[in-house]
């Protein structure tokens, strides 16, 4: 069995057309999306008609989930441009996901961590605002109650598999359309990726279980740079241009 993993997309719709025809060339049939497809300065429009269209298993993220619940004169700048481009269909599309979704009895998906769409699962902060690997502990805790052999989480925006003590295989895909972002919960920090390509994962489960392999996918992100900048987004459209912020 081969499943392809995506996740925060971000409303970028040409790095989610490059996944979607990797994906395509490497012939899976299966897809799971983790959330937070459409909050951004970019196309959320056109990349929700996207994904409606492929019809694969989805979940909200937190960033979704704003977008049904917050008023628009509260959201977040990001949030209400993805806003102002959506109609009534997409987001009905969006208020029918799940938080949180077992896909084929064996993957359990989710955004953050099971309990909080806003949590980082693998990843903590220190005082100052640095970003680290979290302890086995922690990352361990979350899965307590997860009795799956492979769990998808997403969020971060950071690529990364971490193998839990009973075998169990945890796996972030990364980010499809931003590759990096600041934020000022619960201290000011700011994750980047270092490179603007477009990234996913695909699991391989074989009889020796589930393995990971990431990829990073180019696409023509100096076209969403511009469109950003264009949108007085001078964050965004560094971030996308170079896979680094300002």
């Amino acid at each position: 069995m081969r499943i392809a993993v995506i996740s925060d997309i971000h409303g970028n719709h040409l790095a989610l057309e490059a996944v979607l025809a990797d994906i395509d060339a490497q012939k899976i049939g299966e897809i799971v999306n983790l959330g937070d497809h459409l909050s951004g300065p970019l196309d959320a429009a056109r990349t929700a008609d996207i994904l409606m269209s492929r019809g694969m298993a989805a979940i909200r993220g937190n960033h979704d989930r704003f977008l049904l619940t917050h008023n628009p004169s509260e959201m977040g700048l990001s949030d209400r441009t993805a806003h102002d481009q959506l109609e009534p269909r997409h987001l009905e599309w969006l208020a029918a996901l799940p938080e949180s979704f077992v896909y084929r009895d064996t993957l359990f998906l989710c955004h953050g961590t099971p309990q909080s769409d806003e949590t980082y699962w693998m990843e903590s902060l220190t005082a100052d605002g640095t970003v680290r690997m979290a302890s086995r502990e922690r990352i361990e805790s979350f899965a307590e109650d997860i009795a799956y052999p492979a769990i998808l989480c997403g969020h971060t925006h950071i690529p990364r598999a971490v193998r839990l003590g009973d075998g169990r295989l945890l796996v972030n895909p990364g980010s499809v359309g931003c590759p990096g972002y600041t934020d000022d919960l619960p201290v000011a920090h700011r994750v980047e990726t270092g490179s603007p390509d477009a990234r996913y994962a695909i699991l391989d489960r074989s009889a020796e279980g589930w393995s990971v392999t990431f990829r990073c996918v180019p696409y023509d992100h100096m076209a969403m740079a511009r469109l950003a900048a264009d949108r007085n987004r001078a964050d965004w459209a560094s971030v996308l241009a170079t896979g680094f912020l300002v």
